[in-house]
């Protein structure tokens, strides 16, 4: 009787379609594939949306969030220019990825407020070759090129250009000259 059970099985395994349903998994393997490669370009090389919060760009981005959208290639095409809002990888933690707007670029003299909480000294820097230099728009509470100097050109991720969230301030983000 069990072999009768066996016998069974194995007549109704062997007429099932086994080569057609391996080649449809196979199809819809390779399609997640693409997509998860398209999408991959689009987000590191073209653009992406990321979560902005904290104290250093109020009052012009939320300290509690801001989702903006973010696009990738004026980094690598040298489009960026003064008054951007910019992601960038933190010099100081590279684990950290910070916003902040860019005041100076290469061959520009900036001219600064040393310790704004503390009087009104001033220092004037050159911004060498391949940097730039950015600055928080809450001057009392970030943490930016006055106090880590000039960042590399190659820090920079991406130029936000759009607020996404919340949709009450949905909009270009302006340039701050």
């Amino acid at each position: 009787m069990a072999a009768g059970r066996f016998s069974s099985f194995f007549s109704r395994a062997a007429s099932v379609p086994w080569s057609s349903i391996a080649g449809e998994a196979f199809d819809r393997v390779v399609l997640v594939a693409k997509t998860v490669c398209f999408v991959h370009v689009i987000n590191n090389y073209v653009c992406s949306i990321a979560l902005v919060r904290g104290p250093s760009m109020l009052p012009n981005i939320n300290m509690t969030g801001d989702i903006v959208a973010v696009e990738r290639f004026s980094p690598r095409w040298n489009l960026i220019d003064v008054g951007d809002v910019v992601l960038l990888r933190s010099p100081e933690n590279p684990m950290k990825t910070v916003t902040k707007r860019v005041l100076g670029l290469e061959g520009d003299t900036v001219t600064f407020l040393v310790d704004p909480s503390n009087g009104f000294a001033s220092k004037t820097v050159l911004v060498p070759k391949g940097h730039v230099w950015v600055q928080g728009d809450n001057i009392y509470e970030s943490r930016d090129s006055r106090q880590f100097g000039p960042v590399p050109y190659g820090l920079i991720h991406g130029r936000a250009f759009c607020r996404v969230w919340p949709p009450e301030s949905f909009g270009s983000i302006g340039q701050k000259m």
